[in-house]
């Protein structure tokens, strides 16, 4: 009997729980019939909701999958967020279709299609953060189309045809890389594209709009499109504009080829919009950017190299990409493990273009460079975690917080990366005798021809590249400084370059203003081994530093100095007076719930990166960041 009672509650239960979805389909590369149609609402700005509806034609009867977007390209990682996709309805000839999300993958929808259903009619919004990393405001919208849109599993995306479709906020002109077919009022209609070109095609509009034309005549048409909070924030100085149309010959020149059609710089000039950073895509750029970039460009030295650096993306990480950062669908992982290359030699050429078309003075970019190195010697993380092992920050640290940048290590391929690519450039220029350098590089592996499509590289391809120019043990090069655990090799570029890494107690002005750009307060990593923010709120601790191993704690609030109320002013004579009598900081502070003070035993007085030349070694940067952009 109790058997019998167990088997029947089972089949009771078997019968409440819906059978579990199928596998997802693999991508495949086949062909894709029809096109997708999509069409986007911008206009309420009010609640910043995206409205969204969808046409998706149907291959075959059975079910179908639908994908919402997960990995972005320009973060490397699964950084799109689910929770802004609401009210997902699916209809098929004016009836409602049930979906199920996928158990294992909720950015998947299985839908069973009805007999006969020849397409789908989807609808949803996207419910644009109100802070943070905003989308839209009264005067501004910027739309990444991946945040709109869903897309059938089972083909490579490059296969899937789509017809997309914005309406803008009235007043509101646009930007993008995308052709128009046509604009009734405010509906823009696009040129049939493929889902892969059209979210690497993102659009920025607004009320305060400028276009300039950074290559009259040119074959190949470089535009400048601005949009700000206001129309004073797009007077860009006549002084700037021209660096800019040089950089649109400069950097076609140095990598000898443009392989777009076309290319959009997509600029934001804003308090409400995020700035400082951009997002790389093959025939435009994202460039979030102060709302006086423009009027106060010199108090902006830290984001000069931005749009240089979005732009030669287009060659180095979007025409060229390392192969295991490619992937035929936006929902496939995807790895890092030449970040170092795609970010890295791209952070160099924004340090050198921007000092050769005067973005910032040759001396700015010896403090910049000093910024580099310092940041890279301070990296106590490097005993433990690699530089190769950090092209793995792209998949786990993304949106979360990290309290110890210096032990726990955080996307340095960028900063690190500048210096392993100027000592790959000062090695070629010694072993070809002035020959060749790293431009020659550049040229060859990603220019060479005007394709529009991607294609893939591996380090083996890098280093065969690099032997082409100048035989060399490439491959066992790039091991040992990829796998190292001590900065023993670290600045060899700066030194063969005849320069050194000292520390004054004087700041630069590149280091002031990258102070304030990431610290928003003082920085003192290279002496007492702290950041301080706002108010005397403690905002980072160097790892094992003076401050570390007195005691104080990140977010302690500073309260006094030698017995005296805190100020920025009186820490800093403090740490003088300590070097010049000996006699340890006293620091009072307050944290988690008490208040106390401690002694620090530094002496060393401020400490500012500096690059300085090598007494008797030639200077070999002078040619390197000459003004003249066809300088190699």
């Amino acid at each position: 009997m109790k058997n019998t009672f167990c088997a029947l509650l089972l089949l009771i239960a078997s019968a409440a729980v819906p059978a579990a979805p199928a596998a997802l389909p693999a991508p495949r590369d086949l062909p894709f019939r029809g096109e997708m149609t999509l069409s986007v609402d911008a206009t309420d700005q009010v609640h910043k909701i995206l409205r969204v509806r969808q046409t998706i034609p149907v291959q075959r009867k059975g079910e179908m999958v639908l994908m919402y977007p997960q990995w972005e390209t320009d973060s490397h990682s699964a950084t799109q967020q689910l929770t802004g996709l609401a009210g997902l309805i699916v209809t098929a000839g004016g009836r409602r279709v049930e979906w199920l999300r996928d158990g294992g993958d909720p950015y998947a929808f299985h839908v069973d299609v009805p007999h006969g259903a020849r397409e789908l009619e989807v609808e949803f919004q996207f419910l644009s953060p109100t802070a943070g990393n905003v989308l839209m405001s009264p005067d501004m919208l910027t739309l990444p189309w991946q945040k709109v849109a869903l897309y059938p599993a089972g083909w490579f995306i490059r296969n899937i045809g789509v017809r997309a479709e914005l309406k803008l906020p009235a007043g509101f002109q646009y930007a993008t890389s995308l052709q128009t077919a046509a604009v009734r009022d405010q509906l823009v209609s696009f040129k049939p594209t493929t889902f892969d070109d059209l979210v690497d095609a993102p659009v920025h509009a607004g009320r305060y709009f400028k276009r300039i034309d950074l290559a009259p005549g040119a074959a190949r048409p470089i535009h400048l499109n601005m949009i700000g909070d206001n129309e004073a924030a797009l007077a860009i100085p006549p002084a700037m504009l021209d660096k800019y149309r040089a950089m649109a010959t400069a950097l076609p020149a140095l990598f000898r080829s443009q392989h777009y059609r076309h290319y959009d710089f997509l600029l934001t000039l804003s308090e409400i919009l995020p700035s400082g950073g951009g997002r790389e895509h093959q025939e435009s750029s994202e460039n979030n950017l102060a709302l006086d970039f423009f009027t106060r460009p010199d108090a902006h030295l830290p984001m000069a190299d931005l749009i240089v650096h979005e732009y030669a993306h287009s060659w180095n990480g979007r025409f060229r990409q390392p192969a295991d950062l490619w992937s035929p669908t936006l929902n496939q992982p995807v790895r890092g493990s030449l970040l170092w290359v795609y970010e890295g030699q791209t952070e160099f050429w924004g340090r050198v273009l921007a000092a050769r078309l005067g973005l910032r003075s040759r001396q700015q970019t010896l403090d910049a460079l000093a910024v580099d190195a310092a940041n890279a010697v301070s990296r106590a993380g490097r005993q433990w975690k690699s530089l190769q092992d950090s092209t793995n920050d792209a998949l786990y640290m993304p949106g979360r917080q990290m309290q110890w940048r210096d032990w726990q290590r955080r996307e340095d391929y960028y900063g690190e990366g500048v210096l392993l690519w100027l000592d790959v450039d000062m090695l070629l220029r010694e072993r070809t005798g002035g020959r060749a350098g790293l431009a020659d590089f550049a040229g060859a592996f990603f220019g060479a021809n005007h394709a529009l499509a991607t294609s893939t590289y591996t380090f083996a391809d890098v280093c065969k590249a690099l032997n082409a120019i100048a035989p060399y043990a490439w491959s066992g090069y790039f091991t040992t400084r990829l796998r190292a655990h001590d900065d023993s090799h670290l600045l060899d570029g700066l030194a063969r370059a005849g320069y050194r890494l000292v520390y004054t107690d004087e700041p630069t002005e590149y280091f002031v203003q990258n102070e304030d750009f990431n610290v928003g307060g003082m920085d003192l990593s290279t002496s007492l081994g702290l950041t301080v923010g706002k108010k005397g709120v403690v905002k980072t601790v160097a790892w094992e530093g003076p401050a570390f191993r007195a005691g104080v704690g990140i977010g302690a609030k500073l309260t006094q100095v030698g017995g005296l109320p805190y100020s920025d002013d009186a820490l800093k004579q403090a740490i003088k007076a300590a070097a010049a009598s000996g006699r340890p900081i006293a620091l009072g502070f307050d944290a988690d719930g008490r208040s106390q003070t401690v002694l620090i035993p530094y002496y060393g007085s401020l400490r500012y990166p500096r690059l300085e030349r090598i007494p008797g070694k030639p200077d070999q940067l002078e040619r390197l960041l000459a003004h003249s952009p066809s300088a190699t």
